[in-house]
């Protein structure tokens, strides 16, 4: 077990995600962010509160998106649904994806087929706070990382939010 990030660490990088995503999009009325349930919406939360904060007034909207029947493996597991919370539409709009651990890129290739119900989007972004570079199955990459790092397959990565840390474990 190794501690990627301490308590310290994931609030500022939660911090620069934040103004990493203002800078790239000045006007914020035309953005939108959406976390990815369940474990990036703890993220989402986190980014979201601190947009917020630094632009009380502005027009953010923000929404959290299950991608359960989207999976490419829900025929192998039973899978309990999360709450899709999406209130406005995507139309137009640039969206900021949000996850917290970009592994395979499985999960995010079936929340961009998720977000088709909600429009077509002038754009999508991807924020992650943890990128396992080296293990991508699909070609995706993000936008926005918090922390690259370089595991094996036999490694997980968990983001503990109750201790605020990350985590990699080696598995055997």
């Amino acid at each position: 077990m190794k501690v990627i990030l301490n308590p310290h660490q994931l609030n500022l990088t939660i911090q620069r995600l934040s103004y990493e995503i203002v800078e790239r999009h000045e006007e914020l009325s035309d953005t939108v962010i959406i976390g990815i349930q369940p474990r990036g919406v703890y993220l989402s939360n986190k980014i979201v509160a601190h947009i917020r904060q630094l632009y009380p007034s502005a027009d953010l909207k923000y929404g959290k998106l299950d991608i359960t029947f989207f999976r490419d493996d829900v025929r192998n597991e039973l899978h309990a649904a999360n709450e899709t919370d999406i209130a406005f539409s995507i139309e137009d709009k640039k969206v900021v994806l949000i996850d917290d651990v970009l592994h395979k890129g499985r999960t995010t290739r079936a929340a961009l087929d998720a977000l088709l119900g909600f429009g077509r989007a002038r754009q999508v972004e991807l924020c992650v706070l943890i990128d396992r570079r080296f293990s991508r199955e699909l070609p995706i990459q993000p936008d926005y990382c918090g922390k690259a790092i370089d595991s094996i397959i036999s490694q997980k990565v968990t983001v503990e939010w109750d201790k605020e840390e990350v985590i990699l474990y080696n598995n055997k």
